[in-house]
């Protein structure tokens, strides 16, 4: 019996063995498995980061390529990716404007109402603004007496009826005037069809006869000029005007001997502002990626606002989710439930920059959002870590392109230190000028790592001596306020001709 309990005792311990190796082993499979799986995350996001690199040199070449598209816009029609529309605007406030002025600004599914009471020595004493939805479908009778009741009861509600009217439309229109354009397309929600190609200008003010109102459009513009105008109110140098927001666009001051196209609209006054639309470009120097927009898919429009895709607030969200769900694809990073990640347009921007900027130890912000917008809970920290990695790659390339952008626009007048745009060192010669670009818009305003992103490739572009002589400054309001600025001056006696002085190279 004693020899028989031994060999028992023996072949229990060995069974034991047998099952701990068993266990282990499973664990270490599971282990490996495990491993793997984060791998093929990891790897995702590795080629995700070397496809939207942007080293200064590859900036530069984007910077040359939208600049010889600015050359060709203002050639002749239809010679560019950039529209270079010419906005008829030659004056700016010359700071003597003094009164009460209304603006209406139309740019989104809401549109705004504003007053605008300046004082000498481009003072802006007060300002009142209303903001009201507006229909994006009906006739385009209906449109425009919306708007016009909306501006008659904020005025009889003021009790002033203001000296001019400025009117925001920041929709592509093709100007004749300084108070009248036609509509080329819609953008956003929009769909009044009747409304393309009739001049909205006029069609503002015959509602504003139907609905009793003796005043009238006094000068008509996109958002970019207006955010050009106030900048301009508080900084004579300032050059240029870009909005990085849900779309993107610039807007900058043109001498007439650059001008080809269009000699009709030209003043005396030498220079024009410039509606670029560069939201259309498409950098050739940038390649697209499977997680790139880069086309319309009821259209078909392959490349269509390219530039504005890589840019904008609309779109960086939506990049950063497309590259998680391929990550969910290919590993289990994210669990099992990831529903969420298959949907569009579940990540906003403002959520992307949220998680970009948590500094917390354990990103609990990060993991608050995953949960919250694309329904993904307990994610594991090095997962968050690996998603946060996601939005900054995003955002550093939008910022970085948004600097190039920049850049083209002070290269176009003569203010980047190169000659005509050569790729030797940039350098000052002469008296050195200071260049202002003034900039609005949600995402660069809201969102501190974009603006550093942007700041630093400036820096890189340029180089430390011209960089010094460009101020990037953010304005508010500019769309709205600006339109009201721009009005004073066309209706002021005076005429405020724009004076930009120019660079030596």
């Amino acid at each position: 019996m004693g020899r028989a309990a031994g060999w028992l005792q023996v072949a229990a311990a060995a069974g034991c063995a047998v099952a701990a190796w068993a266990l282990a082993a499973a664990m270490v499979k599971e282990r490996v498995a495990a491993w793997k799986q984060w791998l093929r995350a990891v790897e995702v996001v590795r080629e995700f980061e070397e496809s939207f690199e942007t080293p200064t040199e590859r900036l530069q070449r984007v910077v040359n390529s939208l600049a010889i598209e600015m050359f060709a816009g203002l050639a002749s029609e239809n010679a560019s990716k950039v529209r270079m529309l010419l906005t008829c605007v030659d004056r700016l406030p010359n700071w003597n404007e003094e009164g009460i002025y209304y603006a209406i600004d139309i740019g989104g599914t809401s549109f705004r109402v504003l007053k605008v009471q300046l004082g000498a020595g481009y003072t802006i004493i007060d300002k009142k603004v209303q903001l009201q939805p507006i229909p994006t479908k009906g006739t385009i009778e209906d449109f425009f007496n919306f708007i016009a009741s909306t501006l008659k009861n904020f005025i009889e509600k003021e009790g002033d009826k203001g000296k001019a009217l400025g009117f925001t439309f920041s929709f592509p229109i093709e100007q004749f005037s300084i108070t009248s354009g036609s509509l080329i397309r819609w953008t956003k929600e929009f769909s009044i069809e009747e409304a393309v190609g009739k001049d909205v200008a006029q069609c503002l003010n015959e509602a504003l006869v139907r609905n009793g109102m003796h005043l009238q459009v006094n000068a008509l513009m996109n958002n970019t000029v207006g955010t050009l105008a106030l900048g301009h109110y508080y900084d004579k140098d300032t050059v240029a005007a870009v909005i990085i927001g849900a779309g993107t666009n610039a807007c900058y001051i043109e001498s007439n001997e650059a001008i080809t196209k269009g000699q009709g609209l030209l003043t005396n006054s030498g220079r024009m502002v410039v509606n670029v639309e560069w939201g259309s470009f498409r950098p050739p120097q940038i390649p697209l990626t499977p997680y790139d927009i880069c086309f319309n898919n009821e259209t078909q429009n392959y490349y269509d606002q390219g530039f504005e895709k890589m840019i904008s607030g609309v779109y960086l969200g939506e990049i950063a989710r497309l590259v998680f769900h391929k990550m969910a694809q290919v590993s289990d990073v994210f669990g099992t439930a990831v529903d969420g990640l298959a949907i569009p347009f579940t990540l906003s921007t403002p959520c992307l920059a949220a998680i970009r900027e948590d500094d917390s130890g354990d990103l609990r912000e990060v993991g608050r959002r995953l949960e919250e917008h694309l329904k993904i809970s307990n994610v594991p920290l090095k997962t968050r870590r690996l998603v946060q990695r996601v939005c900054d790659i995003v955002t550093r390339r939008a910022a970085r392109l948004a600097a190039a952008g920049i850049v083209a626009l002070l290269q176009k007048i003569g203010r980047d230190g190169t000659c005509g745009g050569t790729t030797r060192v940039r350098r000052i010669t002469g008296m050195p000028k200071r260049s202002v670009i003034a900039i609005e818009g949600g995402l660069i305003q809201g969102y501190a790592a974009f603006r550093e992103y942007m700041n630093e490739a400036v820096g890189e572009i340029l180089g430390e001596e011209i960089a010094a002589t460009v101020v990037l400054r953010m304005v508010e309001e500019g769309s709205g306020i600006g339109a009201a600025l721009v009005a004073a001056a066309y209706s002021s006696n005076q005429h405020n001709s724009i004076h930009v002085g120019m660079v030596q190279t």
